[in-house]
């Protein structure tokens, strides 16, 4: 902490990124990846809400709750409670929507060709993530199912919820499942609900974070593209696939 604090300081406001970590273990093994506001730019539900003209209100409740000033849980609820009656169709048209975050075709290619397991784990809705997943090769994806009846958005999500506390039981299960020592996993996040498992990875890194988690969180990114992953854990710029 002391070389960050000096680093930091000698620094200034410079758009400089300072990540200090042990020279050894670095290259990881296991990536588990947020995606709202983290692989992707959108914040899906925000989306949504556009459908209904209430962006504005639940991207409020959306930010508040990802820099941990309510519950995440009771916010989610409340949030998808006003989507209630949407055709479905809607979710497509939100699907269209998605942008991905500079630098996440070429993290995910990178650390695939190198060996490393990835995993998308978000609070996000499944009709999303598994599209996210699919697009760019993460192996595993772990996200909530949004209730659908007759057509239409029932206002529900299936339980159990994804949680922080669920997102860091993801890491430790799948670091468990393909034989990964904890040390050599990485984690990225952006929201309160990430800090769980950014605190239980090897490094964990809170990237273009809400106030609350980038001054809570061990490390993190706030001018790289998703490529300072790569950066941090030793790749050269040669070595980047994509």
């Amino acid at each position: 902490m002391l070389a960050e604090a000096a680093a930091r300081a000698v620094i200034g406001k410079a758009e400089i990124d300072v990540l200090v970590q042990p020279a050894t273990n670095r290259r990881k093994r296991l990536l588990v990846a947020d995606m709202e506001s983290t692989i992707i730019e959108n914040e899906m539900l925000d989306e949504l809400a556009d459908f209904i003209g209430r962006r504005q209100e639940v991207s409020e409740i959306t930010r508040r709750a990802m820099n941990g000033e309510i519950d995440f849980t009771a916010a989610l609820e409340a949030r998808v409670s006003l989507l209630a009656g949407l055709p479905d169709h809607v979710l497509e048209e939100a699907a269209c929507r998605i942008r991905l975050r500079a630098g996440a075709r070429e993290l995910i290619a990178t650390m695939r060709s190198a060996g490393a397991v990835t995993a998308l784990v978000s609070s996000g809705f499944m009709i999303f993530a598994k599209a996210v997943a699919v697009e760019l090769g993460f192996d595993h994806v772990v996200a909530n199912r949004l209730d659908l009846t007759a057509g239409r958005i029932a206002g529900t999500i299936s339980p159990p919820i994804v949680t922080g506390e669920s997102k860091r039981e993801s890491l430790l299960s799948l670091a468990a499942e393909h034989g990964v020592p904890l040390q050599h996993s990485m984690a990225v996040g952006d929201g309160a609900n990430d800090l769980p498992m950014l605190a239980a990875a090897g490094i964990g890194i809170a990237f273009h974070a809400k106030p609350a988690v980038a001054s809570s969180a061990r490390s993190r990114l706030d001018h790289a593209d998703l490529t300072g992953l790569l950066y941090a854990q030793g790749y050269r710029k040669e070595e980047i696939v994509g």
